[in-house]
């Protein structure tokens, strides 16, 4: 394919696809992993993860982590994806462990890194009813008191509450001045007091929660980073979050391209393989080629990352996650009309990456959101 990486990269990308394959490499061994599919995380598997160190991978080792950079991470998250490994508390996880990185005082970043790389799954709290792409429109509210803050207020869509050891909560703390402003992050143990969480069914399973604080207390020390000023600290990581997304999506989007490929090359009709047919064997063709791009810049953007991890990239980090979900959701429908019926059946993996990936373009920044954001920094 389309990177270039190292041998010892190659390595591991070869120890992650080893192990994937053994642990849960068919469908039979992942629906065991997932009580027949009804669950996206199996907390026995990413324990091994851990255990041998991948999940630390891009955090310092002074930290838990196993060091390297980004350009590593991508590559656990793209094989474990293309091995539809069944860690989905993962991505959400990584991008919320980042934030505690970057900001968190020297107790939180111990703590919460240290407790990611062995395993536990962390979850960030932004979306609320009536904010979901404008999210300094939060109303969820956190005031002061004598002993430290207090919460009111509900959160939606949130990934992964339900067995999250932890949740980063994004309330508002200020109504003054720009909508923006007087937003902050608060660290809220799971078992806290006054914090319900409610599961939404959907048609990728129950892995997102409501969110409801009824006159939840937090100590003083609960402040991730800054009071007001949380909208800054969530820009400086969405290089990072977004590349985490990309990368899941750009292992989806190679399983699914390899799992049609696979069916027109055996698929008969007409006393021939379907893929032997023009109309099909160039929907391939494109479709390799989107691909191939989305390799490239998945890597590109994650070697810039690396390369100046303080540099902001507003542009390419909305590029690479409007460009490779979208590609993936166009592989996997391609996907499921060459397979015709058995496509969308549940006896093969297409439906399951149908709707993986579709939900890919909503989360984490629509794409409609990604195009805005691409469209303000050429001044438009």
């Amino acid at each position: 394919m389309a990177r270039t990486i190292s041998s010892e990269q190659q390595a591991f990308v070869d120890a992650v696809r080893d192990f994937v394959r053994r642990e849960c490499g068919t469908r039979e061994r992942r629906l065991e992993l997932t009580d027949g599919g009804t669950r996206h995380h199996n907390g026995e598997l990413y324990g091994k993860m851990a255990g041998l160190g991948w999940l630390g991978v891009g955090f310092p080792e002074e930290l838990g982590g196993a060091g390297g950079g980004m350009v590593d991470a991508c590559l656990f998250l793209e094989e474990s994806a293309y091995g539809m490994a069944p860690i989905g508390g993962h991505g959400p996880a990584r991008i919320t462990a980042g934030v505690y990185q970057r900001y968190g005082s020297e107790a939180q970043r111990t703590s919460a890194v240290k407790r990611f790389c062995e395993g536990a799954v962390l979850s960030i709290s932004m979306s609320e009813p009536g904010a979901g792409s404008d999210v300094g429109a939060l109303t969820c509210r956190a005031e002061r008191t004598s002993h430290g803050w207090r919460i009111n207020g509900q959160k939606t869509w949130c990934s992964n509450a339900h067995f999250a050891e932890s949740i980063l909560l994004i309330a508002r703390t200020n109504t003054d001045g720009d909508k923006h402003e007087g937003l902050t992050m608060f660290h809220v143990p799971a078992a806290t007091e006054g914090l319900d969480v409610r599961g939404i069914s959907t048609m990728g399973g129950n892995d997102v929660n409501d969110l409801f604080f009824t006159d939840v207390e937090l100590p003083a020390d609960a402040v991730v980073g800054e009071v007001d000023h949380a909208w800054r600290q969530l820009m400086g990581g969405l290089n990072t979050e977004r590349l985490i997304l990309a990368a899941m999506m750009l292992g989806t989007a190679r399983r699914a391209f390899d799992d049609t490929l696979d069916y027109v090359r055996q698929r008969e009709q007409f006393g021939r393989p379907i893929g032997s047919f023009q109309a099909l064997a160039h929907r391939i063709a494109d479709l390799a080629t989107e691909l191939e791009c989305c390799e490239l810049l998945v890597y590109s953007v994650a070697e810039r990352v690396d390369r100046d991890p303080a540099r902001l990239l507003p542009r390419e980090a909305s590029m690479v996650k409007l460009k490779v979900t979208e590609t993936a959701k166009r592989i996997a429908l391609e996907g499921m009309q060459m397979m015709g019926g058995y496509g969308y059946a549940t006896e093969y993996e297409m439906e399951r990456h149908v709707r993986a990936t579709v939900v890919s373009t909503i989360y984490g920044g629509t794409s409609e959101i990604q195009r805005e954001i691409i469209a303000k920094t050429y001044g438009l």
